[in-house]
C-alpha cells in the first residue's frame, strides 16, 4: 500500500498540532491567548464541532476536537488559523509566513485512546517544566476535568464518567491517571503516523484509506 503525507476525511476525532513558523512564539502576553481562545469559540459557533481537550503553549496548539460531515477539519482550522493571524499581523506588523505547514493531525480512536491523548495532551507544561503543577496552567482543559472549573471551550469527554460514580472521584482520579507506556506510545505516534488506537482500529483504517500508519519522512520537520 502506498504512504502519504495526510488523511483526507474530515469526519471523526483528531488530535490538532499547529505551530509558529520555524517554532517562533505565536503568543506573547495574555492577550494573545485570550484572542485565541476568542476565536475558537467564535469558529465553534460558526461550524460546530466538539473540543474535548486543549492546551495553548508559547509556539505552538494542541487540541482533541471531533467533527462531522457538515463541519471539516480543514475548513475549521483554516478559518482559525486565519483569524489569528490577522489579529497578530495587525497588533505586532508581522509579515511573512507565520505557521509551520497548514497543521498535523493524528486519526484517534475514540473508545481507547480519547482520555488518554487529552491527558497527554493537557501535561504538555509539565514535559515543558513551565510548571510544578497542572493547577497552575491556566491555558488547558486540565481544570476543567481535574478541578472542575468552568471552561466555556471544553465539550467534557465521554469517557471522563467512565472514572468513577460522581464527580468528585472522577476529579481524583484524573489527578491521579499517569500514562507510562500510552503516553510514550502517543508521542511516537505524533512523530511518524497517521493513526492512533488498537491495531485493530489502525488495521481498519489502512484498509479504508489504502495507506499503512506511517507518514512520509521527507519534507516533513520531526516533532520534539
Amino acid at each position: 500500500m502506498p504512504r502519504v503525507a495526510r488523511i483526507y476525511t474530515d469526519d471523526g476525532i483528531f488530535h490538532v498540532l499547529t505551530r509558529g513558523n520555524n517554532k517562533q512564539w505565536i503568543f506573547h502576553d495574555e492577550e494573545d491567548f485570550s484572542k485565541y481562545k476568542g476565536i475558537t469559540k467564535e469558529v465553534k459557533e460558526e461550524q460546530p464541532f466538539k473540543l474535548y481537550h486543549y492546551c495553548l503553549m508559547s509556539n505552538h496548539v494542541h487540541m482533541l476536537i471531533e467533527t462531522n460531515e457538515k463541519t471539516h477539519l480543514s475548513k475549521l482550522m483554516k478559518r482559525i488559523n486565519l483569524k489569528y493571524y490577522n489579529y497578530y499581523k495587525k497588533k505586532y506588523g508581522y509579515a511573512g509566513h507565520f505557521w509551520q505547514d497548514r497543521y498535523k493531525s493524528l486519526l484517534v480512536e475514540g473508545e481507547s485512546y480519547l482520555l488518554s491523548c487529552g491527558i497527554y495532551i493537557e501535561r504538555n507544561p509539565l514535559r515543558a517544566r513551565m510548571v510544578k503543577s497542572l493547577r497552575e496552567y491556566k491555558l488547558s482543559s486540565y481544570r476543567y476535568y481535574a478541578y472542575g472549573m468552568e471552561d466555556e471551550l471544553v465539550d467534557r469527554d465521554q469517557y471522563y464518567k467512565e472514572l468513577g460514580r460522581n464527580d468528585n472521584i472522577r476529579k481524583q482520579r484524573y489527578k491521579e491517571l499517569l500514562l507510562g507506556e500510552e503516553e510514550r506510545k502517543i508521542k511516537q505516534a505524533l512523530k511518524g503516523q497517521l493513526f492512533l488506537g488498537t491495531e485493530k482500529f489502525i488495521g481498519r483504517m489502512e484498509k479504508a484509506f489504502n495507506v499503512i500508519n506511517t507518514r512520509l519522512k521527507k519534507g516533513r520537520p520531526r516533532i520534539k
